[in-house]
């Protein structure tokens, strides 16, 4: 997902969903047609510093695509804390737009209720063809075997910015690479109301790809090849731990983060409050609020031990936002064309560079522009350090159920209570107990 923020759904209201048949968009055929041939609706994720911003920005790609095409789009940018329960609701009512962003991790469990427009090689042949877009980016777009349920539009992945001023202040030479180095040095600077690390423990998405990737370092998956939970393993709970522990045990994350989920983490990196934060292309963030470049460094997110690569030493999920078309829309045609223009090579080098995200567009990828501090960093672990979550249908429910979890267990942290390794395996089976049995 993008600068993913918290995306919080009930289990019911997700298992409606995904009993659903095909709906939204409006037509009630499940089919799709072209009965509304001059407009579309597009519901955007909030990709920048705020909605208006992201207002600023696609408007103007907007009209020219209506320019281009005559057809006029309706935008709603939608907030991270809404999207998904704003999807789900979609899908049972019939009441959605045309054409929506979706976090990538979401995929699978959307693809599951039958809502999105399956991305065949049909339909990839109207946007230019499936083999336009990287492989990796392709392989987080619905479950394996299946055809897409939407279509790459920006890349990303984690690495950890550092505030070059705190790290100056604070006699820190360089960033660190390890855990146990971050560690080190985040106590080195949380003192006198400054903190080491930034987290947002109650942004449900932000938890889980957090813990994915320390749960890959300990060796471990959250679920099983057949797709079934495994929340309780011990690599899983050691990644629950670890986490939590950066705030209950060493204390380099301020217990007020443990109720942030709406990007407060950036604001204090900015304002020299925390030296530290793992996230998603912030460097359009950092300059909205007043930072400049060289204020501010970006390195690999940390591994437990030697350097970044695959299996163990995972060091991020491959992230993302996938651009979907509901199933019946009343502009297939127009829907369909708008993923063309949106995906085409000069919008994909356009709208990343604005939001410091990498094109998942091949030709795009290759402006040297995504060779810059801010992206050679991303498009490096894209490429050779990065792993998909599990594209299963249960996936929106895992990100609710542990991702829930573990804000609670931040809460606990920030509370003064102690978070132990009973604790977090209690914490893990009651959220394992809450998923669908099959």
């Amino acid at each position: 997902m993008s600068r993913i923020r918290a995306a919080a759904v009930g289990a019911a209201t997700l298992s409606l969903a995904l009993a659903a048949t095909a709906c939204g968009g409006g037509s009630s055929s499940g089919g799709g047609s072209n009965d509304s041939p001059k407009t579309l609706t597009y519901w955007a994720s909030n990709q920048g510093a705020s909605i208006e911003v992201d207002k600023k920005v696609l408007q103007p790609e907007l009209d020219k695509f209506e320019k281009q095409t005559g057809i006029k789009v309706k935008l709603e940018v939608v907030p991270w804390s809404d999207l998904l329960n704003r999807i789900l609701t979609a899908t049972t009512s019939g009441q959605g737009p045309d054409v929506l962003n979706i976090g990538n991790t979401w995929s699978a469990s959307l693809q599951a209720s039958g809502a999105l427009l399956p991305w065949d090689a049909k339909n990839f042949d109207k946007i230019g063809g499936k083999d336009r877009f990287v492989e990796s980016a392709i392989g987080s777009a619905g479950a394996a075997g299946k055809d897409p349920a939407a279509v790459p539009l920006y890349s990303m992945s984690y690495a950890l910015y550092y505030n070059k001023k705190m790290f100056k202040d604070a006699g820190i030479s360089k960033p660190p690479t390890t855990w146990d180095e971050l560690v080190a040095d985040g106590k080195k600077i949380s003192k006198g109301g400054k903190w080491g690390l930034a987290a947002e423990g109650s942004n449900l998405s932000n938890n889980i790809h957090q813990i994915f990737v320390l749960a890959k370092q300990h060796g471990a998956d959250w679920f099983t090849a057949d797709g079934k939970p495994d929340f309780t393993s011990d690599g899983a709970v050691k990644a629950v731990k670890q986490y939590v522990d950066l705030m209950a045990k060493d204390k380099i994350i301020a217990p007020g983060n443990a109720e942030y989920a709406q990007n407060q983490s950036l604001s204090d990196f900015s304002k020299n409050k925390t030296a530290m934060v793992l996230w998603q292309a912030a460097a359009s963030t950092f300059k909205s609020q007043g930072m400049k470049d060289d204020e501010w460094g970006v390195v690999p997110a940390p591994v437990q031990s030697g350097a970044p690569g695959q299996g163990q030493n995972v060091n991020s999920m491959v992230a993302g936002i996938n651009i979907a078309v509901f199933k019946n829309t009343k502009n297939l045609d127009g829907a369909t064309k708008f993923v063309k223009f949106m995906t085409s090579d000069e919008e994909s080098k356009l709208l990343n560079k604005t939001y410091g995200s990498i094109p998942p567009v091949k030709a795009a990828q290759e402006d040297p522009a995504f060779n810059a501090q801010s992206t050679g960093v991303l498009k490096e672990t894209l490429a050779k350090s990065a792993a998909p979550l599990p594209q299963v249908a249960d996936e929106s429910q895992f990100e609710t159920a542990v991702g829930t979890a573990v804000k609670e267990l931040f809460a606990d942290a920030a509370a003064g209570k102690p978070v132990t390794t009973e604790s977090v395996k209690a914490a893990l089976t009651k959220a394992q107990q809450s998923m669908p049995t099959k």
